[in-house]
């Protein structure tokens, strides 16, 4: 299936993928994506979008901070609908999309699996687990303010 790509006139990048999702869900190539699940970033949201990227390491950050005790998968996956730069690192962080972060309504059909991306050492992981850390409460003071 085609999708059809919807850019934003700040960042407007076009991509044809491949396309990757990290998870620690042991999910089987034909299952879909979904959102409507809590974020790995903030559990307390509940998630409108399905996010991926177009860069295996990219999805394979996102497996090792994901919620959970399964293993870090990253799997191909191709849009069933219509997909966005992802907003949150796009116009926040890099515009452009030099990340290859998109985001969708519409699930993501798994059609592979990746096993030989880049890992992050355990010194890494910490590293961008405070990093989370600090958005979360740097979020939640803005909150209470």
């Amino acid at each position: 299936m085609k999708s059809k790509i919807i850019t934003s006139d700040v960042t407007d990048v076009l991509d044809n993928g491949p396309f990757y999702h990290g998870t620690k869900a042991d999910m089987k190539i034909g299952d879909l994506l979904t959102a409507g699940f809590s974020s790995n970033y903030k559990p307390e949201i509940i998630m409108n979008h399905i996010y991926f990227t177009a860069l295996t390491n990219g999805a394979g950050l996102a497996a090792a901070l994901a919620q959970g005790d399964g293993s870090e998968r990253v799997y191909i996956v191709e849009p069933t609908g219509s997909f966005e730069n992802d907003p949150n690192v796009t116009d926040k962080k890099f515009p452009g999309n030099p990340t290859r972060s998109y985001r969708s309504s519409a699930p993501l059909k798994i059609v592979g699996e990746v096993t030989d991306w880049v890992r992050q050492t355990p010194e890494e992981l910490q590293k961008w687990r405070e990093r989370l850390a600090n958005i979360k409460a740097d979020s939640n003071a803005k909150i209470i303010n």
